[in-house]
């Protein structure tokens, strides 16, 4: 049968989908996409809303990411480069820690900060180059330990830790007791080491319309949901079977196949919320934490702050949430508010839009960076994509993608 001639499905038009089809396509197949939703991308979505780009929660691409590297254009993503650093609001006070190796404007403000001895400031010198000499294969093949008990073992201050490690990191993690394995911590230290955390001009959701853009020979059919597949089969929620001659999951593959049911993987879940303001307490394009153990908020960011960003007539702000909470969507907002104008002396002028997300980063069973293409394989015709089988990271959606699409070329 020729290349062209084989049913090949993939369901689910996200990051690892979109990667696999790229993978598929340059070794001469026509692969069909099937998403559930209007659009590709998956949880990497951008709104406008009031003249403002609202990413489907606060991300960023870290652009030493490898596969990003190899299948994203980043310069045609026109990235708005992050400082690399925080500002920090504590009691009242702003203050601005960060690498003044890379951006001399920094040295002062973290000489002057007054967050962390001078042992830590040592201690962290020490990690940066230590990860720098480090792979990233051998990151991932250090024994496991909690994020929090890695920064004990290494001798880091409780203040360090409360006042910059949790808030940063928890908001990247999604989770604000440091639980995530060192193994990605080391990861994604590393990546900030060797590159910049970054947003599209356009948006987060630039990153897989790109990738939409590299196809020429896929088939899309948005609106349109799975309801179960088998090996030769995909059953579609409107009563539709299409006949298959392989299949990639690129989504939750819990709820399609039947042999995995009550198998679901495990999910952390965060809240974003994004006000108009009418002026910035952060100039720069830094990131703002907020280690208050009390506070809801984690982290906030002006979007305005990075060249490029303003549409509206205000600065917009987002704010995210990473603890559990039960309040409601009116709750919640007044809480935020009240906490933005307590610890940050922030006043917003309007509230836009709020993002609960429940499925905001897969907590994988075993945090890797690497699979085989063959241990992608779920039967003998069915194949897995995601980031969940590896590690929450983008990074991690497109290494995914391609191993799925190689294994499914070795099956053949």
């Amino acid at each position: 049968m020729d290349k062209k001639e084989r049913k090949i499905y993939i369901v689910g038009a996200g990051i690892s989908g979109l990667t696999a089809a790229v993978v598929l396509e340059r070794n001469g197949f026509h692969p069909v996409i099937i998403e559930g939703s209007d659009r590709v991308g998956g949880r990497v979505k951008t709104d406008i809303a009031e003249g403002y780009q609202l990413d489907h929660g606060f991300q960023v691409l870290l652009t030493a990411y490898p596969t990003a590297k190899e299948y994203l254009d980043l310069k045609a993503l026109e990235l708005q480069h992050f400082l690399p650093g925080a500002t920090i609001f504590h009691q009242g006070k702003q203050k601005t820690i960060g690498d003044p190796l890379r951006n001399l404007s920094l040295l002062l403000p973290t000489l002057f900060s007054g967050i962390g001895s001078v042992t830590d400031k040592v201690k962290v010198l020490e990690l940066n180059n230590r990860l720098k000499s480090t792979s990233i294969e051998e990151v991932f093949k250090a024994p496991e330990k909690t994020t929090l008990q890695y920064l004990k073992d290494l001798g880091f201050s409780g203040e360090m830790i409360d006042m910059f490690f949790r808030p940063f990191f928890g908001g990247i993690f999604l989770e604000s007791e440091l639980n995530t394995s060192s193994r990605m911590f080391e990861f994604v230290y590393k990546m900030f080491g060797e590159g910049f955390a970054a947003l599209p001009k356009a948006g987060m959701e630039a990153i897989p319309k790109q990738l939409q853009a590299k196809l020429r020979h896929t088939t899309f059919h948005f609106n349109t949901k799975v309801r179960s597949v088998e090996d030769d089969q995909i059953y579609l929620e409107d009563g539709t079977i299409l006949k298959t001659d392989h299949t990639i999951i690129a989504t939750e593959a819990s709820a399609l196949v039947p042999n995995l049911n009550n198998q679901d993987n495990n999910w952390v879940s965060c809240d974003t919320l994004y006000f108009e303001t009418s002026g910035r307490v952060i100039d720069k394009p830094l990131i703002g934490l907020i280690p208050d153990k009390d506070a809801l908020i984690n982290n906030i960011c002006y979007h305005t702050s990075l060249p490029s960003r303003s549409k509206g007539d205000g600065d917009l702000l987002s704010v995210t949430v990473v603890k559990d909470h039960s309040l409601d969507q009116k709750e919640l907002i007044v809480r935020i508010k009240k906490e933005l104008q307590d610890h940050c002396n922030i006043k917003t002028e309007r509230f836009l839009k709020h993002y609960p997300i429940a499925y905001a980063l897969p907590k994988p069973h075993a945090m890797q960076y690497e699979l085989l293409p063959s241990e992608t394989k779920l039967k003998s015709r069915v194949f897995l994509a995601g980031d969940y089988l590896l590690n929450g990271s983008l990074n991690a959606a497109m290494i995914s993608g391609e191993r799925a699409a190689l294994g499914l070329i070795e099956n053949l």
